[in-house]
């Protein structure tokens, strides 16, 4: 049986007026002290994957405002003989799969915190096809600012399924306050470190959540 809650974004002043400006600042700095590494990791990816070397892709964030993410790069842009690109486990190097665990693709994602796209804690921001597919409890994770991190990702990540990684979204949202803010980027750092739940895009991922629900609505169906 699925679990839901009735996320409805709480936190008061922390939520309304602290918490973006705690991330402004954070965002700043971090972007100061880790610019040298970024420049390492952008050169890195342009010599091993080519370029460009950020990605770019339209995510939804507050109130399903569409806005562009950026990572670094970590597949190639191999194609078959058709100019089709090839399947992601094929096009993930070994280059790539490290930046992935050691979570240093994520870093361009500081501009999109500092721009306001983003905050440090969130729900994390999904793919924009994902949206005619939320019930009434899942689209209120769009009531807050999408994360770098967030609640399901320092429980489990890409291993847990979809039902149980809302669950976390609207959880957050229901009960966003400082202290589980501070609580969800040390576990972050931790897991980070021991590079936990890392999964590979195309390999062991779970299954697009469009089709996810696809099926899980045929299933319904079937059974009237």
């Amino acid at each position: 049986m699925q679990t839901v809650f009735t996320a409805k974004p709480k936190g008061g002043i922390y939520r309304r007026f602290i918490k973006r400006r705690i991330d402004f600042v954070l965002s700043l700095i971090a972007i100061i002290l880790l610019s040298p590494v970024m420049l390492i990791v952008a050169f890195l990816v342009r010599v091993r994957l080519g370029s460009p070397v950020i990605f770019r892709q339209k995510r939804p964030g507050l109130n399903e405002k569409i806005f562009t993410l950026y990572k670094f790069k970590t597949m190639t842009d191999a194609k078959d003989k058709f100019g089709e690109l090839l399947p992601d486990e094929k096009r993930l190097t070994k280059f790539g799969k490290l930046l992935r665990s050691t979570s240093l693709d994520e870093l361009p994602e500081l501009f999109n915190i500092l721009r306001g796209d983003m905050s440090l804690v969130g729900p994390r921001p999904l793919a924009v096809s994902y949206l005619p597919y939320y019930n009434s409890c899942e689209r209120q994770r769009h009531d807050v600012r999408p994360g770098l991190t967030g609640l399901a990702q320092v429980n489990g990540r890409n291993s847990i399924k979809w039902d149980k990684r809302f669950s976390y979204d609207c959880y957050y949202v229901k009960h966003i306050n400082f202290i589980l803010d501070i609580k969800i980027i040390i576990k972050t750092v931790w897991k980070v470190l021991s590079r936990k739940d890392i999964g590979v895009a195309g390999v062991d991922k779970p299954e697009n959540f469009h089709e996810y629900r696809k099926k899980e609505l045929e299933v319904k169906d079937s059974n009237y």
